[in-house]
């Protein structure tokens, strides 16, 4: 079953043979919560669409009320920081009534980025006030809603090995101005705010073997063992999973060492932003979804293989919202369709193949 994975292809039509011949076939009409929840699993999404979009849109709520038993809530700082003394919640609140509403868990995502920060914040940050701007910006967000969230993005994307640094730190504001421990600081914040919620390090590009990858797999681990060390109440590795259709170099054998040497640790593993890139795949839309739904099935048959996992989140439901229509459109202007549902909110082979991998996933 993983030969797609484990044999590299030596041209698109040995890929595209490959999916073809794979039939897809699920069973039985249970929804991608409900195949999860079987398997001691959580599969949940981020709605991409904005809280105005989302409101308007019944059919997609009603694909989220029906397939995930989680919701992925935004909470960047340009959209909750306008000014360095108020915040505005009103896109979070929406989602998190809604969520609470349906009976739909919550993860909050990112409490502390380097990207998308305010203008303000870019223009004021310093050694002497970073502490209480991070401080002040996690525990008020977390303890507004503390008892509802199942788990926090404490610290996103905090390695970058280009950056050249011996621990593998990327060079953001938060480490020139905190240094290292700024990590440590956050997570206990959040702790410290909201006991009970599951706190989590989030990061991508570990999932394929090219230049950089065993780097950034090595300082991640680096990373989380200096977390533990140090007694951070840190609870899951969370890995994007932003896959690419077209690329070949998924080792099986090094993605599964590195599962079980984060699991080693005493971690749990979330997928948090799974979804598959088909810019450079070809335009029709059969073969297209046939290796997206291949590339999904595969990936998942190997990370769903490692009991540490806990839950799945594909970061959109429906084509129709998914933000690599701006960061990776296609060249012949054809719309992507990278998600389990199409722009119509109909099921493709993506759905099939999630929900064949957590019908095979073993249970925890």
């Amino acid at each position: 079953m993983l030969s797609y994975l484990i044999y590299p292809f030596k041209n698109e039509g040995n890929k595209l043979a490959r999916s073809q011949s794979r039939k897809f076939t699920v069973v039985g009409k249970k929804s991608l919560q409900q195949r999860a929840k079987a398997k001691g699993l959580i599969y949940g999404a981020f709605p991409e669409a904005d809280d105005r979009a989302f409101a308007l849109d019944r059919q997609l709520q009603s694909q989220f009320i029906r397939e995930c038993a989680m919701m992925a809530v935004g909470t960047f700082w340009f959209t909750h920081r306008p000014n360095p003394t108020s915040f505005d919640f009103t896109s979070s609140d929406y989602f998190v009534k809604f969520a609470r509403t349906n009976n739909i868990q919550m993860r909050g995502t990112p409490l502390v980025w380097h990207e998308f920060l305010p203008d303000w914040l870019k223009a004021t940050l310093n050694s002497s006030n970073a502490k209480q701007i991070l401080t002040n910006h996690v525990e008020t967000i977390v303890r507004r809603y503390a008892g509802e969230m199942h788990a926090w993005d404490v610290v996103n994307e905090g390695i970058d090995v280009g950056d050249k640094r011996p621990d593998g730190l990327r060079n953001t504001p938060w480490l020139k101005f905190l240094g290292v421990d700024y990590i440590d600081l956050a997570f206990r914040v959040a702790a410290k705010a909201d006991p009970r919620a599951k706190l989590v390090y989030n990061d991508f590009g570990v999932e394929y073997d090219e230049p950089g990858y065993d780097n950034k797999r090595e300082a991640i681990l680096n990373l989380l063992q200096r977390l533990k060390s140090k007694g951070t109440p840190i609870y899951a590795l969370g890995i994007q999973s932003h896959l690419y259709g077209d690329r070949e170099t998924f080792n099986v054998a090094k993605y599964r060492e590195f599962l079980k040497n984060v699991a080693s640790l005493g971690l749990k593993i979330m997928i948090t932003e799974l979804d598959v890139v088909d810019n450079k795949l070809p335009q029709d839309i059969d073969r297209r979804d046939r290796i997206i739904a291949g590339v999904y099935e595969d990936y998942l048959s190997v990370v769903l293989a490692q009991k540490a996992v806990v839950s799945v989140t594909t970061w959109g439901l429906s084509d129709r919202y998914t933000w690599l229509a701006g960061k990776s459109p296609r060249a012949d202007k054809a719309a992507l369709r990278p998600l389990p549902f199409d722009r119509n909110y109909k099921p493709k082979l993506a759905w099939n193949a999630i929900a064949r991998a957590f019908d095979r996933a073993p249970k925890r």
